[in-house]
């Protein structure tokens, strides 16, 4: 859930992408083989939504497909997908915003699992929109003519808040969104430095806990059951590297049901990889990992950019999924 892919990064990395990927056989990776292992580069952003990524490792379910992962940090889409067109990663965590966006500026990426997804439940997902503890504001409705705190603007925090304004009723045309760090949040709503903020875990609970109260559940009012993110990568890597891209999407799909099923030991995994207090891991509400695409409302959500000009012609999103 990060800032878009802008024009000059989009171009540098199609000047690269015929130098950059594909460069060894189908059993290779990023890295070549020791005793029969395929070692890959991951991009993924240290968040909550990739804990099924670590604990699949910790696991031993990429072993078992003969894969080594090494996961490289990022700071969202915009050195995601530049990475994976240029080869830097074999495969990358990215929310659907920045890879339709991606999709619809030519660039050859596809999606091949599930990255995370809302939990479909109003007042019980991984994110919302918060406001001070004694606003005015009680519906999205009212953050018409509000200034509303997103982390990157024309992506998929200001979309789907923009859904929450319409299905209250409001006009989401006068909304003003600002950015600012999803870490910053807590206390510029505490401070009233915003009217609103959209806020994800663990900083959602973080919030909460400081008084903020959730006016809406913006993944939910945009469609049931959003696909939020996708691991991904590029179709030449698909076709030159079918059995490794194969092997990957079986490790990260068993990851995502084992940690589906065991939430306590993803909310564990998490203390790995962030700096999350333990004491806020344990109680806040975890995203779903359902393993499946929801492809109708990823296209919900591709319709509602069109809508909202994040893309400038309607955009099929079965060019981008599995």
């Amino acid at each position: 859930m990060r800032r878009l892919v802008i024009s000059a990064i989009t171009a540098a990395a199609l000047l690269t992408a015929t130098a950059g990927c594909g460069t060894s056989d189908d059993a290779g990776g990023s890295g070549a083989q020791a005793g029969g292992t395929t070692k890959v580069k991951v991009g993924a952003i240290p968040i909550v939504d990739v804990a099924p990524l670590h604990l699949g490792i910790e696991k031993g379910f990429f072993a078992e497909q003969s894969i080594e992962v090494e996961v490289v940090n990022t700071t969202g889409g915009a050195a995601a997908v530049p990475g994976v067109v240029s080869g830097e990663f074999d495969f990358a965590f990215g929310n659907v915003v920045s890879l339709i966006v991606a999709r619809s500026q030519k660039l050859p990426l596809k999606a091949i699992a599930e990255g995370n997804s809302s939990t479909g439940r109003q007042g019980e997902d991984f994110g919302g929109i918060v406001v001070p503890k004694d606003s005015p504001i009680t519906t999205a409705a009212e953050l018409a003519g509000k200034t509303v705190a997103v982390n990157n603007l024309k992506n998929i925090g200001d979309t789907t808040v923009r859904a929450s304004i319409r299905k209250a009723g409001g006009d989401p045309s006068s909304v003003k969104f600002v950015e600012l760090p999803f870490p910053d949040m807590p206390a510029a709503v505490d401070a009233k430095r915003v009217d609103a903020a959209w806020i994800v875990e663990p900083f959602f609970t973080v919030a909460q806990d400081q008084g903020a109260r959730v006016v809406a559940s913006n993944f939910v009012d945009a469609a049931p059951n959003l696909t939020i993110a996708a691991y991904f990568t590029t179709e030449k890597t698909i076709q030159q590297k079918a059995d490794l891209t194969k092997r990957f999407t079986a490790a990260i799909e068993k990851s995502l049901k084992y940690a589906q099923e065991h939430p306590d030991e993803a909310r564990k995994v998490l203390l790995t990889y962030t700096k999350i207090d333990p004491a806020v891991a344990e109680k806040m509400t975890l995203p779903a990992w359902s393993g499946q695409i929801n492809r109708e409302a990823v296209q919900t959500l591709a319709d509602l950019m069109l809508t909202d000009g994040l893309v400038t012609e309607k955009v099929d999103v079965a060019e981008l999924l599995p």
